[in-house]
């Protein structure tokens, strides 16, 4: 287990859970309820797959946004510190993939990163595919 203070399975381990880690990825699940909060904590660059829909407010250094994610809506997560409440009237339930190859981290900071998941590009299948 990691001793990092800023780590979400330290700051909020009754929310994370850690399914899958070795030296290049650690997969995490996220699980809470409408109403539940998480303590400042911080991720690496991070690919996001929520399993249920929810709505989230995240807030970091005076900064604020509120999430609306749907079932299986893949986000990619730029390296970034912030607390977050569930506000909306559904449980979470996400898997979070955290990339440890050399790249942003929470520990470095990215301050050029906005607060929250963003879109993904869509790739278009492929014409032999």
């Amino acid at each position: 287990m990691s001793h990092d203070p800023h780590d979400p399975v330290v700051t909020d381990p009754e929310l994370y859970t850690v399914l899958f880690e070795n030296e290049r990825v650690r997969v995490l699940e996220y699980r809470d309820h409408p109403g539940d909060k998480t303590a400042a904590h911080g991720h690496p660059d991070t690919v996001m797959v929520p399993l249920a829909s929810f709505t989230r407010r995240l807030t970091a250094g005076g900064k604020e946004a509120e999430v609306e994610l749907e079932t299986g809506q893949v986000r990619w997560l730029d390296a970034q510190e912030h607390a977050g409440e569930n506000i909306g009237d559904t449980p979470s339930h996400a898997i979070f993939i955290e990339l440890k190859e050399p790249g942003h981290s929470a520990a470095t900071g990215y301050a050029g990163s906005p607060l929250g998941p963003r879109p993904s590009r869509r790739v278009p299948p492929r014409a032999d595919g």
